[in-house]
């Protein structure tokens, strides 16, 4: 009978669980949309009435999702380091660049995913260490207008890959890669120098990365540099 207990009382949890995960990804796209625009967060708009931020992150509070099912493990990382670094740059607003703020990113602690993590964890220990996917950098997006774009809806399994895929593409045929074709080189963003080993994986280069989703494909022997990575607060 104790052991028909636990397993209900098992089910129950599992079946708590994934509701607040569809919660979670349903509150995320719905504050998203009313706050985000052209890649640019609405800080002073949140600030002004945080309360439906709170509730999305008290919901992430309890929500666990094991690393082997991956798509609701990644989506609900992803997402859930987005509206962190909304919730760290709303707790220190108003503000200029997320660097202002002492500890931003390795030092603040947020209750996520039943654990007590820093926005560096989520990104180096949660993500890249269980996944080779270069392509989390162009979603993990950290408060600053030298990340790729916010976009205005959540991160959701169903369609995880296509929204990698499609902000990767975007990125790359975007400012990220800056091409100069009478000298025949390229800037990339230091995104590509601090991560470099996410994107030469098996004898790769950067720019192989690069012409997987480049329309215009960048000749080999064209050099890279690096431009420096602007801070600044990505703010409507």
């Amino acid at each position: 009978m104790k052991n028909i207990f636990l397993l209900l009382a098992l089910i129950t949890s599992i079946g708590i669980s994934g509701q607040n995960l569809e919660t979670f990804f349903s509150k995320t796209d719905t504050f998203l949309k009313n706050y985000v625009e052209d890649g640019k967060v609405n800080y002073e708009a949140i600030y002004t009435n945080p309360l439906e931020l709170n509730k999305i992150l008290r919901i992430a509070e309890n929500i666990s999702v094991d690393v082997s099912d991956e798509n609701n493990y990644q989506a609900f990382w992803i997402n859930a380091y987005n509206m962190a670094t909304i919730k760290g740059v709303i707790d220190n607003y108003p503000t200029k660049s997320p660097l202002d703020n002492k500890g931003f990113f390795d030092k603040t602690m947020y209750d996520l995913g039943e654990k007590k993590v820093t926005l560096n964890d989520i990104e180096n220990k949660l993500l890249r260490a269980n996944f080779d996917e270069p392509r989390f950098h162009f979603v993990l997006v950290c408060g600053a207008v030298g990340c790729p774009p916010i976009t205005n809806s959540a991160y959701m399994p169903s369609t995880l890959d296509k929204q990698l895929q499609t902000q990767t593409t975007k990125a790359i045929n975007a400012d990220f890669v800056k091409v100069n074709l009478k000298e025949e080189k390229i800037e990339v963003s230091e995104i590509m120098k601090w991560y470099k080993e996410d994107f030469t994986r098996n004898g790769s280069t950067e720019i192989n990365f690069i012409n997987q989703y480049r329309t215009e494909k960048i000749p080999e022997n064209y050099k890279l540099n690096y431009y420096a990575y602007d801070w600044s607060l990505n703010d409507q």
